[in-house]
């Protein structure tokens, strides 16, 4: 009796934990129905009271502002404009960052948005609107988006849409979660004085002319679109999976396209909240009467249709054809008029079919000719005439083939995205295999001036003549398509920059392998300069663009920037383009290109392959973010052993990465005059390379660094070979830091 009692008593405990277990994972009954706040609806995820939202991400205070209750996201102070169900999209309000000068002063307000939620990239946009100034997004330690904006003396005022010239503008990329929006002024605060400059991320559409953004300073918040979604899951999960929020059971699920993630939506035909069990409803559409005259109104599970009453037919149009749900409604079948009904829905059926096929056979033929004759127009429109012509001129020594649109299509998998290599402000590089099976790398140009097409070809020409083992080889292009396609041997070890910037990679690269990627960097620039027919200036000579085979072998590629110079030339006038970091200043400056812009390019990238570090980086401190700048003030104090990287370096070869940093001052020096000419920095470095390694005994590389940083005063890394001049000052390459980060055309 006692044993039984005790088993009920277990009997008892265990229903009422499962029915505690059942109340925790339904949602209260209070909670169902849609909350307000103010003017706001805030339906279920979301909710203001505990039980009645989904995690704490969902919770919104509803707080009283001035006496109007205004709903804000807990434990933040962003307040909520709206909440839409179906589109997973949450409207809050925020405010812009705002940098204002006043006599040498500044004070600033920035925009930030600390939130588990993403930003949305399809309806938000960067805006910043001021003169000489760069401002970036940050999120995560990264900078997802930035854009420069700088001012025509002449004019500050702001040019809608905004293009760089007193506002500029730039898309939101996937996945930005907890944000803040920054600006640097370029000239420091005395350009400034007396004004405000702003940036934020803000709605599409919110701005929409120059008055908008010419009266930022009486706006204090923008408003800002953000997507939320449930979990981490996707709907490709278990539906009984536990946490599993589609609780409607007609309820849609979505992946969510901006990070990880689900939404909920009640399919078309229907309305409600798919979050909350049975809350998808069907819509009545009877309600609005969409049917016509003597018709009856169906209303069906998600739709509707409309029918004529038994014994009525559709009134007949002059065309002989019936529709239940036209205007001109229904009339009463006569006794016969059945048979005779069935016989014209018959031959029109027949008549239908008849058509639909003679019409598929015109439509395909007239597209196969569209088609054929698109191709012809960007044949023509890409030059191919003027390339037939100077192949037919140049048949003996040219090896240019003319691929077809159809060949390269087929050797990437119709330009799949798992074949691409690279993208870049040129074109997007993917990887195919032709039908003989050789694997090339396929550049998709970027090419629209269509006044550039006589320079096109003639760059094609002139590289598919070059014979150099360190430039990558141009084996032909294809022109029948809307941008030139062009075809290039394919490298197999990726760039440079990957493996001086990769950790795991970067150790693997001793000072030999860099010195001779140095080396045959530097012949193949000279080559360009002054070996071929038609001299060659790259103009975006950097280690992204420098590519490595499987024995190190250096391959200059990506010619989309580069110029070719008349011989009777010695310099171009071109709209400035090129990489920041690897810009030569002059060049900046005056427009003027000529082939010491490459030599100061190249002089980077042998600071790079000294010190491991990035061109430019604004990871770094202020002084240390130019490259170019902080390498020479290093050189100057005598710093070499301080930012050479260390894995490279040992007792037998400091001598000559001492030469080698004095080489790369000499082609970072300010004046294009005073640098070398690529065939004299390629002589060096050939010497260099081939130097003997005279190691001293029991010498310790560490303590040699302490005894060369002591002896610094007795010697100089200034070098300069054949010049016969001076090295430029300290305060010359401050004001090349500065011009350094001016808006710069086409850019990347």
């Amino acid at each position: 009796m006692a044993l039984h009692g005790l088993l009920l008593h277990q009997r008892l405990l265990l229903l009422l934990i499962i029915s505690a277990v059942t109340a925790a994972f339904q949602l209260d009954p209070r909670c169902q129905s849609q909350m307000n706040c103010g003017s706001v609806k805030i339906p279920y995820p979301f909710g203001t009271s505990w039980g009645c939202y989904l995690d704490e991400s969902f919770h919104i205070d509803c707080k009283n502002m001035s006496g109007i209750p205004k709903p804000v996201l807990a434990n933040t102070n962003i307040e909520v404009l709206n909440i839409s169900l179906d589109d997973g999209e949450l409207l809050v309000s925020n405010p812009l960052t705002r940098l204002c000068f006043n006599n040498g002063s500044s004070l600033s307000q920035m925009q930030s948005i600390w939130s588990k939620f993403p930003i949305s990239d399809r309806k938000n946009i960067f805006i910043a609107v001021g003169c000489d100034i760069f401002a970036y997004v940050k999120a995560s330690g990264i900078y997802p988006s930035a854009c420069i904006s700088s001012c025509d003396r002449s004019s500050s005022d702001v040019k809608w849409p905004c293009s760089g010239k007193g506002c500029c503008e730039t898309s939101i990329p996937q996945g930005v979660v907890n944000f803040y929006v920054d600006i640097s002024p370029f000239n420091g605060m005395e350009s400034h004085d007396n004004s405000c400059v702003y940036a934020f991320v803000v709605k599409k559409e919110e701005f929409n002319t120059s008055s908008d953004l010419q009266n930022l300073q009486n706006i204090s918040t923008v408003p800002v679109v953000l997507d939320w979604t449930i979990a981490n899951k996707t709907c490709e999960d278990p539906r009984n999976l536990k946490g599993y929020v589609c609780k409607a059971n007609n309820s849609e699920c979505s992946n969510s396209t901006n990070g990880p993630g689900y939404f909920c939506r009640c399919p078309s035909g229907f309305e409600g909240n798919a979050y909350i069990d049975k809350a998808c409803t069907d819509i009545d559409e009877c309600k609005s009467n969409p049917c016509y005259q003597d018709q009856i109104c169906n209303n069906t599970n998600g739709g509707h249709n409309c029918t004529c009453w038994e014994g009525y037919e559709p009134i007949h149009e002059e065309n002989g054809k019936g529709d239940r749900t036209v205007r001109t409604g229904c009339q009463r079948i006569p006794g016969n008029q059945l048979i005779k009904t069935s016989i014209v829905a018959l031959c029109i059926s027949v008549s239908l079919l008849i058509l639909l096929l003679g019409g598929s056979w015109i439509y395909w033929g007239l597209k196969r000719r569209k088609h054929l004759k698109l191709k012809e127009k960007f044949f023509q429109q890409n030059g191919g005439l003027l390339l037939r012509q100077q192949v037919s001129n140049h048949e003996s020594s040219m090896t240019t083939k003319i691929f077809t649109a159809k060949e390269l299509k087929k050797a990437t998998n119709n330009y799949d995205e798992s074949t691409v290599l690279g993208q870049g402000g040129y074109g997007t590089v993917y990887k195919g295999v032709l039908s003989d099976n050789k694997v090339v790398a396929i550049k998709k140009s970027k090419i629209g001036d269509q006044s550039q097409i006589e320079q096109f070809i003639n760059e094609v020409i002139v590289l598919t003549q070059i014979n150099h083992r360190n430039v990558v080889k141009l084996f032909g292009c294809c022109l029948e398509t809307e941008v030139p396609l062009l075809v290039y041997e394919f490298i197999t070890n990726g760039t440079l920059c990957d493996h001086i910037h990769d950790k795991g990679r970067s150790s693997l690269l001793s000072w030999e392998k860099r010195l001779k990627i140095a080396t045959e960097t530097a012949e193949a620039l000279a080559y360009l300069h002054s070996a071929t027919s038609m001299p060659i200036i790259h103009r975006d000579i950097k280690t992204a663009n420098i590519l490595l085979d499987d024995n190190y072998t250096a391959k200059v590629a990506d010619f989309g920037a580069s110029r070719l110079v008349p011989l009777d030339q010695t310099q171009l006038t071109t709209l400035v383009q090129g990489t920041l970091g690897y810009l030569d200043p002059e060049y900046l400056q005056t427009s003027n290109l000529t082939e010491k812009s490459d030599v100061y390019s190249f002089g980077v990238v042998i600071a790079e392959l000294l010190t491991g570090k990035k061109a430019l980086s604004f990871d770094r401190p202020e002084i240390d973010r130019n490259l170019a700048t902080s390498f020479v003030s290093a050189i100057k104090e005598d710093r070499l052993l301080q930012i050479v990287e260390v894995h490279i370096v040992n007792d037998g070869n400091i001598e000559q990465l001492k030469e080698v940093a004095n080489l790369a001052k000499r082609c970072l020096r300010l004046r294009g005059d005073d640098r070398p000419s690529m065939k004299e920095v390629a002589a060096e470095l050939e010497r260099l390379k081939k130097m003997e390694k005279k190691p001293s005994e029991n010498t310790d590389v560490y303590a040699n660094k302490t005894v060369y940083l002591l002896s610094a005063t007795n010697k100089s890394f200034d070098i300069d070979v054949g010049t016969g001049g001076s090295t430029s000052t300290t305060a010359e390459y401050d004001s090349m830091n500065d011009q350094l980060l001016k808006l710069v055309d086409n850019g990347r």
